[in-house]
């Protein structure tokens, strides 16, 4: 379980992004987090592995972030960022998906099999010896997820995973997520998104949580939506 207490996000030049935020994630759940721009969606799930500092307090499964045990939390929880230009980065993607358990210190068979397991379960395997230069922006973020899977996590943290994806690629990413069985963070504005992946989602409004339920509760109430500067799903007229 996931569970933040008073967890506020203050930025040198005095912004609060997260302000006093309280929750709680069930193991398997997944939760989307939606909001305004600015309404402190990117600043939660980066300081959730210590990207950028929070007061408060966060545990997951038991163990507190802090920077005694960030090592361990990063572990449990793997961020995949909005650019998956960030985590792509080695000649091909096999050594992009082996660079994670490589530095674990696992043997060579051994990180082929995760990195083989991974690219399948994925349906990349097609793409292995490719580079990511040469991916389109749906494959790209594939074999970014596949980099973070291969680590393990408990917990997948995402930040606006369907942006820049075509149709097609953003329908193969909402297939893939249903299956996954790790608790998921979802940090987005695509709304319809939201609705087919996460059964729950929290509604945020500058930095504070405006409101928190079940999805469909949520993203067609257009009162509600409009309250926080965002637009309800089936627009200004439904």
């Amino acid at each position: 379980m996931i569970a933040m207490q008073d967890w506020t996000v203050t930025y040198p030049d005095g912004t609060i992004a997260v302000d006093h935020l309280n929750l709680k994630i069930q193991p398997g759940e997944h939760l989307a987090i939606i909001g305004a721009n600015g309404a402190g969606k990117s600043s939660l799930i980066l300081s959730m592995v210590g990207v950028i500092p929070g007061s408060g307090r966060i545990h997951v499964d038991g163990v507190e972030l802090n920077k005694k045990n960030l090592t361990e939390i990063r572990k449990k929880v793997g961020v995949v960022f909005q650019n998956p230009d960030d985590q792509l980065f080695l000649p091909t993607i096999y050594d992009d998906v082996a660079f994670g358990p490589r530095n674990l210190g696992m043997d060579e068979e051994s990180v082929r099999y995760r990195v083989e397991d991974r690219l399948e379960l994925l349906h990349i395997s097609h793409l292995r010896n490719k580079s990511a230069l040469k991916l389109s922006g749906g494959e790209k973020r594939m074999a970014a997820m596949a980099t973070v899977l291969a680590m393990k996590p408990d917990v997948m943290v995402f930040d606006e995973p369907t942006a820049f994806l075509d149709p097609k690629s953003r329908r193969n990413l909402i297939c893939v997520l249903q299956k996954l069985p790790h608790t998921m963070l979802i940090a987005t504005h695509d709304l319809t998104f939201v609705a087919e992946v996460c059964p729950r989602c929290i509604l945020l409004k500058e930095g504070k949580l405006f409101a928190d339920g079940q999805a469909e509760d949520l993203l067609y109430n257009k009162e509600l939506m409009e309250s926080a500067d965002v637009e309800a799903i089936g627009g200004p007229n439904s």
